[in-house]
């Protein structure tokens, strides 16, 4: 398996813990994966219908991994603007406090 199968490695704060043996599935990997034929005389499925429905699931697959990096974009940024809100906050009221 090749480096850009494996999903880079991301910051230890709030991620999810995979085993190493887990790897994603990504929607090339889906969209480009191919099947040998099947020997003469003996049964198996169309590959063209196989590669219809392969890529409409790495199509799914591609939407739905564009929605979690937004949703993660989303989520750092509310994140910092808690944390600057938080700062800001904090000196005022230390100032009350006195």
């Amino acid at each position: 398996m090749n480096a850009s199968s494996h999903r880079p490695d991301q910051a230890r704060g709030g991620t999810t813990y995979r085993s190493a043996a887990y790897l994603s599935l990504l929607p090339w990997q889906v969209r480009e994966r191919r099947f040998p034929p099947t020997r003469f005389g003996r049964r198996g499925l169309n590959p063209d219908d196989v590669y219809a429905f392969l890529d409409r699931v790495a199509v799914a697959m591609a939407a739905l991994h564009d929605g979690l990096a937004e949703s993660r974009r989303e989520t750092a940024r509310i994140k910092l603007a808690l944390r600057t809100w938080q700062s800001d906050h904090a000196g005022a009221d230390q100032g009350r406090a006195r």
